[in-house]
């Protein structure tokens, strides 16, 4: 690994990987699956329950109904205009084997927006006892099953 990823914050890389994703050509958007696995990744317990909702909605939209960013974008608008209330979900102890410096290892191109794709499975993959919750949320606000 790149010995300069081994010292710069993980939040100076989600800078470094958003001027990517801002700046790639997919118009699928692919920036909003590094917002969405960087938040739930990073989630703590001063982290708002909508940040956290929001970023699981994402992943779960992303990495189980095959949504693009543009889509899960429309739907975290929806879900904004629905509800006021958001449950309070505890964030697991390992967050996923995959992390940012991962992603940003990987070779810009296809390389690393499957780097990008892997990194939401693996986060997902952790909040898995969230699943349940999520998925009824998604199919109660959002009538997607």
């Amino acid at each position: 690994m790149n010995d300069s990823l081994c010292r710069t914050t993980d939040q100076e890389l989600l800078y470094e990987l958003s001027y990517y994703t801002l700046a790639h050509s997919d118009p699928s958007f692919i920036h909003q699956h590094v917002v969405d696995a960087f938040a739930a990744q990073h989630a703590d317990e001063t982290t708002s329950p909508i940040a956290i909702v929001f970023a699981l909605v994402g992943l779960y939209l992303h990495v189980e109904k095959g949504f693009n960013g543009k889509q899960v974008q429309r739907c975290h608008a929806q879900l904004a205009r629905r509800r006021n209330e958001w449950m309070r979900l505890t964030p697991p102890a390992a967050r996923g084997a995959i992390e940012i410096r991962d992603v940003l290892a990987a070779s810009a191109g296809t390389e690393r927006d499957a780097a990008i794709h892997r990194w939401c499975a693996s986060v997902w993959d952790a909040w898995s006892d969230s699943r349940g919750m999520i998925a009824a949320l998604v199919r109660d606000e959002l009538g997607i099953e």
